[in-house]
């Protein structure tokens, strides 16, 4: 017979260990067989879903009230001093024109105006050059505003020099400076201005959403408790739990804050926009497109003819066409504002404006008419003359401007307080109701436990 081999039994397998993860969810699974196990479960997930909610409502209502102070205290501010850029220097450019058909009979507060103009859009563009991102298109257009400024007014002082002096080469130079101003000057303001308005209109859509996550995550919340507490009374036949009654107690105050206090401030600022913003749009648009009509017809009487446009085959004295167009503009302009205008205090300028422009343009067809006539001398007269002239109109339409941009203004400031204010405390008092409502339920929940020792 063949030799039996001996020898010691193969030694068993040792089963592989777990991750860390599947140890601790066969934990959990194993204390969720019992009540305590389940009674801390519970408060762990109500816990968390109160810490959550109170965490992420501090977070979406901080964004919405620092975007809602920007809206009052940067952007729109920002897009008033852009707009204030390109008033002044069309108002620069009109003065300037203005002065050099009284030539030396150019009054002081004449100079003066066209001084302060250029003084307020260099000041506003030093302003809009400390708030403008680096890189950005708003930095660019303000460079190159600031690249132009010296270069007009060198241009307007060359004219003035030799206008003084009787050379007719002086209403080239204006002429050159007013194309510099029309051609590059006004468009890099308006794209500054385009660029302020987009920034005021992003910030409103920051400030204005409904926090939906936050309001989820509440209701989450209150439902999780209520079920708590449903489960604690039948399990008890007790009513009440003090601990889960506190917590759903301050989780409902916090959601209770959240959707009022942000419909309150949605609604302000809705409010600021609707009946601000827009309405100073509109008007800043119409005191503008004076301005420019101003300006024309004075560089009408400056160019006398030299300058002409033809449109479908007709051909038209270049400024004149333009004062055309932009006293449309205005009415257009002085049409929607009223339409905006939600009180006696923001229609009555605007409909005392609407009424010198009616006078301004048909004493312009008198005087056009003069110059046309070759009456040159008469035609100044109805243009910048002491009684009875355009300027009278023009000088109304503006201050009437001032008075319906001003009271607009007030309205912007006084909605878009209330929307920030709607919004104050909020984020704190989220986050330190949300840590009571937390430590509520946990301390209802240790109550239950308790009886379990």
């Amino acid at each position: 017979m063949p030799a039996q081999r001996t020898g010691s039994p193969a030694p068993e397998a040792t089963p592989p260990r777990r991750s860390a993860f599947a140890e601790g969810v066969e934990q959990v699974r194993a204390a969720a067989t019992t009540e305590p196990g389940r009674l801390r479960l519970i408060g762990a997930v109500l816990a968390v879903l109160i810490v959550a909610f109170g965490a992420v409502t501090a977070w979406q209502m901080t964004d919405r009230a620092a975007a809602a102070d920007d809206v009052l205290h940067r952007s729109q501010p920002l897009s008033s001093g852009a707009a204030d850029i390109y008033r002044s220097l069309a108002d620069a450019n009109t003065a300037a024109s203005s002065g050099f058909l009284a030539g030396g009979q150019e009054t002081a507060a004449s100079r003066a105006r066209y001084e302060t103009d250029i003084r307020t859009a260099a000041a506003k563009l030093v302003t809009a050059a400390a708030n403008s991102e680096p890189g950005s298109p708003s930095e660019a257009a303000v460079a190159k505003l600031n690249r132009l400024l010296p270069e007009y007014k060198g241009l307007v002082e060359r004219a003035s020099v030799y206008n003084r002096q009787g050379y007719p080469v002086g209403g080239a130079y204006l002429r050159y400076a007013n194309e510099k101003m029309q051609k590059e000057m006004l468009p890099a303001a308006e794209d500054l201005y385009t660029k302020e308005n987009a920034r005021l209109s992003s910030d409103y859509a920051d400030a204005t959403p409904y926090p939906w996550a936050a309001i989820v995550l509440g209701l989450l919340a209150l439902a999780a408790l209520a079920w708590a507490q449903l489960r604690h009374y039948r399990r008890t036949n007790r009513v009440l739990n003090h601990g889960l009654v506190a917590a759903s107690a301050a989780t409902v105050v916090t959601l209770l804050w959240l959707v009022v206090g942000h419909t309150f401030a949605r609604a302000g600022l809705d409010g600021s926009y609707d009946h601000g913003v827009r309405s100073l749009n509109v008007l800043h648009d119409a005191r503008i497109a004076s301005l420019k009509a101003r300006g024309n017809e004075n560089l009408s009487l400056v160019a006398r003819g030299a300058e002409t446009v033809t449109v479908d085959g007709e051909t038209y004295d270049a400024y004149y066409y333009d004062f055309d167009q932009d006293m449309a503009a205005l009415g257009k302009g002085l049409s929607q504002a009223a339409a905006l205008a939600d009180d006696s205090a923001g229609s009555k300028p605007v409909q005392a404006a609407e009424g010198n422009m009616k006078v301004w343009k048909e004493r312009h067809a008198g005087a056009r008419t003069e110059d046309e006539n070759g009456d040159y001398q008469a035609a100044l007269d109805k243009v910048i003359g002491a009684k009875g002239a355009t300027a009278e109109c023009f000088d109304s339409v503006d201050a009437n401007l001032k008075n319906a941009l001003a009271h607009e203004e007030s309205e912007f400031q006084e909605r878009a307080t209330d929307g920030r204010d709607a919004m104050s405390g909020l984020p704190i008092g989220a986050a330190m109701l949300g840590v009571a409502a937390a430590s509520g339920a946990l301390f209802g929940i240790g109550r239950r436990l308790s009886e379990y020792r």
